[in-house]
C-alpha cells in the first residue's frame, strides 16, 4: 500500500476514533473489511434471490441504523481525506451466484468506510483508553462484528 495511502487510513483512524493504526493494523484491517463486506453481499445475494432477482440491488444490502449512521459519518470525515478511492482498491469483489449491480457497485466504498468507523469506535467502547489496538482487541472487535454483522 503507498505511503499517502497509510496516511489516509491513519487519519481515518484518528478522526473516527482516537487511535493510532500502524502496518500491522492495517492487514488486520484489510482482513476485517473484506470479511464484512463478503458477509453483507451474501445476505444481499440471498435477499436479492429472495425477491427472484439474479442482481443485488443497494435496497438488499442489510445495511442496520447503525451502520448507516457510521456511513454518514465516514462521508464527513471522507470529504476530508478523499479515502473512498482507495478503498474502493482495498475491497475484494468476491464471486458470487449473482450479479451486483453498478448503483450497489458504487456504494461499496462508502459501507466499507461506514465498517472501518464502527471498527475504530468499537475498540473504544470496549476500552475507552485504547490508543494502539493490540493483536487481542482486534481479535476480540472481530468476534463483535462476527456476532452482528
Amino acid at each position: 500500500m503507498p505511503l499517502t495511502s497509510i496516511t489516509k487510513f491513519e487519519h481515518l483512524f484518528r478522526s473516527a476514533a482516537t487511535m493510532q493504526v500502524d502496518r500491522n493494523d492495517l492487514k488486520r484491517y484489510r482482513e476485517f473489511v473484506n470479511q464484512k463486506m463478503y458477509d453483507l453481499l451474501v445476505i444481499g445475494q440471498a435477499t436479492a434471490k429472495a425477491n427472484g432477482r439474479d442482481v443485488i440491488e443497494p435496497r438488499d444490502l442489510p445495511i442496520t441504523k447503525g451502520l448507516q449512521e457510521s456511513i454518514n459519518d465516514f462521508k464527513r470525515i471522507d470529504a476530508q481525506i478523499e479515502l473512498s478511492p482507495i478503498l474502493d482498491c482495498v475491497v475484494a469483489r468476491p464471486l458470487l451466484e449473482v450479479a451486483v449491480s453498478e448503483d450497489s457497485q458504487r456504494r461499496l466504498p462508502v459501507i466499507a468506510g461506514g465498517l472501518s468507523v464502527a471498527l475504530g469506535r468499537t475498540f473504544k467502547i470496549i476500552d475507552p483508553r485504547t490508543k494502539r489496538p493490540l493483536r487481542e482487541d482486534w481479535e476480540q472487535v472481530f468476534s463483535i462484528f462476527d456476532l452482528l454483522v
